[in-house]
């Protein structure tokens, strides 16, 4: 793949193809590429962890208090 010096035809712009898709993408919240998803997924695991680990400390701690360890 050489050098396009600015000029560059995409058949799926022309169709709409790509003005459908990010369409459809926005309007159910999910996108539809997977470099998207995984971005997306990436920033729900950021959030969920610190919340998974508080919660295993709180069931140790609970476990503690009532003997069962």
């Amino acid at each position: 793949m050489g050098k396009k010096f600015g000029i560059s035809f995409s058949a799926k712009r022309a169709l709409g193809i790509s003005a459908a898709k990010g369409k459809v993408s926005r309007e159910i919240g999910i996108p539809l590429t997977r470099q998207g998803r995984q971005r997306k997924f990436g920033r729900a695991a950021g959030c969920c962890v610190p919340m998974a680990i508080l919660s295993v400390i709180v069931l140790l701690f609970i476990c503690f208090i009532l003997g069962l360890m």
